[in-house]
């Protein structure tokens, strides 16, 4: 008599594999979706960096920062727009004029919807260093880039 062999998976094996895959679903989303939220954040980071150029040149021939967009020759707020932020505005803050870039309210991750990112100058011998902070209404801090975590 000829033994029959048996061919394909059982359904204890494919009950296993299954989940197997659904735990590293379970982990590879949450941190897929933090890497997503932190890229949409670069984008603030990007735009808002544009704009210190022009406000550190009017503080150099004004020897004052400047009041809002306008004055600083930029454009208005509303017009510094990326795919995930809103507006980058010019503020006054404590230690001069803030670049404060808001995320949109939607369309971004939603660890991000609505914060904020800014950059602050400081002013040493005669030159500016600008350094960045979570903003007014900040999100979480892994979602900044390294150089705005602490602030």
């Amino acid at each position: 008599m000829k033994a029959s062999l048996q061919k394909g998976f059982t359904l204890i094996e494919l009950m296993i594999v299954v989940a197997i895959i659904g735990i590293l679903a379970a982990i590879a989303l949450p941190a897929y979706q933090d890497y997503t939220a932190r890229s949409q954040m670069s984008e603030a980071m990007t735009l808002a960096s544009g704009a210190k150029g022009a406000v550190s040149e009017f503080y150099a021939n004004q020897g004052a920062w400047p009041a809002n967009n306008a004055a600083a020759g930029l454009a208005a707020a509303t017009g510094i727009t990326g795919k995930y932020v809103n507006d980058v505005s010019l503020v006054t803050g404590t230690t001069g004029t803030v670049i404060r870039a808001t995320i949109k309210s939607a369309g971004a991750a939603a660890g991000i919807q609505g914060k904020t990112l800014e950059l602050s100058p400081i002013t040493r011998a005669g030159s500016i260093e600008w350094t960045c902070k979570r903003g007014a209404t900040p999100a979480e801090g892994k979602f900044y880039p390294t150089a705005c975590r602490n602030g």
